[in-house]
């Protein structure tokens, strides 16, 4: 049985399929005049009196006519519209980057077209043919996890679209790239629990095929080769990436003979937060008995007991730098594309989860 919002529904999608747009020619029709004056009126051409100019635009808003903005951009070689592909919408640096895209755009009078790859490769493939197939000026995008081929990117730049990578890149693709300083910001963050007391660091690393989940890594393994510190293997947990995958790693490392007193999720704040789920579920105390960072500044981080130390990848700052070198680009004019990489320096945000010297 249908509800009555459903009927509704369906009612107006077939009231709305037998609507015809209003088009100029309509327009030149009931007023017995040529559509190419109606188009220069619309356009406010001298070449139209103002009493016929009038009387087409009255009779252009009596026919609810709009524009087709996109028609009109697509004859005059662009759309203002850029495309942004991101991996997840919902989590709070993604969600931040585009702000900042959106702030940058909304003032040069530019579109976004805002598409989720779901950590899929294959639907990150599938947006990024969907934008090409739209027309877009510039493809912003931040590869999925499990991504290891890049051929629609290479795709993008042979259609002449202008691509733009940020925080997850790919290395082999020469673009214009804005990232952050992911290798010093991990060393910042373990040095940070050393000094603090800890002397048995575990890491949770995300997938090695990323290039800021490996810099993270090199990070935490200078941090620990400064302070003379063992490197440890079974401390090292792969593709903890995920609240779930963290909380698993973490009961993983709290089952070893010798267990870890800090664990530096690198991977996200996710993951950190799957930690300090497990160590309240047993009974563990942090930070005296256990230390935790995570990674990207997350909203929750600041209001979880304790508060989680984490590092901040300024997040709107870099939508707002990757949207304002696109149109730095554009005002070059310069038919080939210099690659370019803008690193942003991160902040360690010490909180109470780290503060075991408190």
């Amino acid at each position: 049985m249908q509800s009555i919002v459903e009927i509704y529904f369906v009612i107006f999608t077939i009231y709305m399929r037998g609507k015809k747009r209003t088009t100029i020619y309509d327009i030149a029709e009931k007023l017995n005049i040529t559509a190419s004056s109606v188009s220069r009126a619309l356009n406010n051409s001298s070449y139209v009196n103002e009493a016929t100019k009038k009387l087409i635009l009255k009779t252009a808003e009596e026919l609810n006519y709009k524009r087709n903005t996109l028609a009109s951009n697509l004859r005059k070689g662009q759309t203002k519209t850029i495309g942004v592909v991101v991996p997840r919408i919902n989590q709070n640096f993604f969600s931040n980057v585009i702000a900042g895209i959106e702030e940058a755009t909304y003032q040069k009078n530019y579109n976004l077209i805002i598409c989720q790859s779901n950590e899929s490769h294959e639907k990150e493939i599938k947006c990024v043919n969907t934008l090409i197939n739209q027309h877009v000026d510039c493809i912003v995008i931040s590869v999925s996890v499990d991504s290891n081929d890049y051929q629609h990117l290479q795709n993008v730049l042979d259609q002449g679209i202008q691509l733009i990578q940020f925080d997850r890149v790919a290395d082999e693709l020469e673009t214009l790239k804005v990232i952050n300083d992911n290798e010093q910001a991990s060393f910042e963050a373990v040095c940070h629990m050393i000094e603090q007391g800890y002397k048995k660091i575990a890491l949770l690393e995300g997938p090695q095929n990323l290039n800021i989940f490996r810099q993270r890594k090199e990070g935490y393994l200078n941090a620990l080769k400064k302070y003379n510190m063992p490197i440890r293997e079974e401390f090292i947990i792969a593709n903890a990436w995920t609240k779930e995958l963290g909380a698993e790693a973490t009961r993983k490392l709290l089952s070893l003979t010798d267990l870890p007193d800090a664990i530096f999720a690198s991977t996200s704040d996710f993951s950190a937060l799957g930690v300090l789920e497990v160590a309240n579920d047993l009974a563990i105390k942090v930070p005296s008995e256990l230390g935790i960072c995570g990674y990207s500044n997350e909203a929750f981080t600041e209001i979880t007991s304790p508060s989680i130390t984490t590092i901040d990848q300024f997040s709107v700052y870099m939508g707002k730098t990757v949207a304002n070198l696109y149109f730095q680009e554009m005002e070059n004019n310069d038919t080939v594309v210099i690659p370019k990489i803008i690193s942003i320096k991160p902040k360690l945000m010490v909180r109470g989860s780290t503060l075991k010297n408190s």
